[in-house]
């Protein structure tokens, strides 16, 4: 499938927001860390400005951004408009949680709820996202049981090593947290890895043969159904070589898993003076190599409408 960069940019920059909505709204509903003014600021604040520009940049992919409206009446049966709905609820909750942070400096009850109910939807936005590919059975790298896992585990990752980074230069960053943003890391790049392995082992059931209904052992275009390429071949047959693929792959593991697993365990052990640094870099870094991981995601998909332009699998 041919990578829109909207598409990218909505599904890594909201996933990295939403992330950090739910880290936060975790620990400050179960009271684990001081609520400081600043970290609100910062932290709730980079959220909003992450999942807002991401959700406005997805607009940019449809013909008519300003018909986007419509797509939230149709929330029984597609899951954009349930993804939809879900990112516009969770603004609610998430607002509360802003206002008892920052301007009362406390979580009562109430609060408590909120910040809840904040973590809940901006989950289940993530989910709705994923289950936006994960429910076309047409591609195959798309309909599986890894794909919903990797969205979700890269958004609470990306947001988790954000989270840290913001805590290293605000109320000041424990070990703990630091063990926990290492395990996310571990987690999501051992599924990351069990995604491409079924994806480089499996493929789609339809085949040539299937999809034609010619006898015979084994089905191959003879002649192209036209001469020149169009929107099917530019926007679902869209082709990555496969030493450009595993180059790509390379630096996904680099700079979104191997990186920041070293700066996260030299932050682990080094003095306070250098965990900003390595956080932030961390960070950056992450994000970097899941923006690649995503271009890769729309990139490596196959639409079984390939298999009538000469494609031997999906």
């Amino acid at each position: 499938m041919h990578p829109a960069f909207s598409v990218i940019f909505f599904t890594t920059a909201s996933g990295a927001g939403y992330g950090v909505l739910v880290i936060l709204s975790i620990l400050a509903s179960w009271q684990m860390v001081p609520l400081d003014r600043t970290l609100g600021i910062a932290g709730l604040g980079l959220a909003f400005v992450l999942v807002t520009a991401g959700l406005l940049s997805s607009t940019f992919h449809l013909g008519h951004p300003e018909r986007a409206w419509r797509a939230f009446t149709q929330w029984r049966s597609s899951w954009l408009s349930r993804e939809g709905v879900m990112s516009v609820l969770t603004y609610g909750p998430w607002l509360g949680v802003a206002y008892f942070w920052i301007i009362q400096g406390e979580m009562p009850g109430v609060a408590g709820a909120l910040a809840g109910l904040a973590a809940a939807l901006a989950i289940a936005t993530v989910y709705c996202t994923a289950m936006i590919y994960c429910s076309l059975k047409t591609v195959h790298q798309w309909c599986n049981k890894w794909t919903v896992p990797v969205y979700l585990i890269l958004a609470l990752t990306t947001g988790s090593v954000w989270v840290a980074a913001l805590m290293s230069v605000t109320i000041g960053l424990e070990q703990p947290y630091l063990a926990f943003a290492i395990i996310c890391t571990l987690i999501a790049w051992r599924v990351k890895r069990s995604y491409w392995q079924f994806i480089d082992t499996t493929q789609h059931p339809s085949t040539p043969k299937s999809a034609t209904g010619l006898a015979g052992e084994k089905v191959r275009l003879l002649e192209g159904p036209h001469t020149e390429e169009n929107y099917l071949l530019q926007e679902m047959g869209y082709k990555v070589g496969r030493k450009h693929a595993a180059k790509l792959r390379n630096f996904v593991h680099m700079l979104a898993f191997i990186a920041p697993l070293v700066l996260l365990l030299a932050a682990y052990f080094l003095n306070t003076e250098g965990i900003a640094f390595s956080c932030f870099v961390a960070a950056i870094s992450m994000s970097v190599g899941v923006v690649i991981e995503r271009w890769l995601f729309f990139a490596e998909a196959r639409h079984v409408v390939t298999l009538y332009y000469g494609a031997e699998s999906a």
